[in-house]
């Protein structure tokens, strides 16, 4: 039963993730911010192949952040 939640937690994570390179890569910012933004998801994505609850939580502050204009400073 564990299995079946966990899968299915995965992809939802996939499909998140998916939808939030999709929305960073159309985002009229400069380099440096998608730059940024594009480390948070390595960082979501590296996550997730250990902590899988951990990567949906910071992929879920993170589509929250672009919901409300949010950006990191770019370098």
């Amino acid at each position: 039963m564990e299995r079946d939640s966990q899968l299915k937690l995965y992809g939802q994570v996939a499909d998140q993730l998916k939808e939030a390179h999709s929305r960073v890569r159309s985002l009229q910012v400069p380099d440096g911010v998608r730059m940024a933004l594009n480390r948070k998801l390595l960082v979501v994505t590296a996550t997730a192949k250990h902590d899988l609850p951990g990567a949906a939580r910071r992929l879920d502050r993170l589509m929250k952040d672009l919901d409300e204009g949010r950006f990191p400073e770019g370098d």
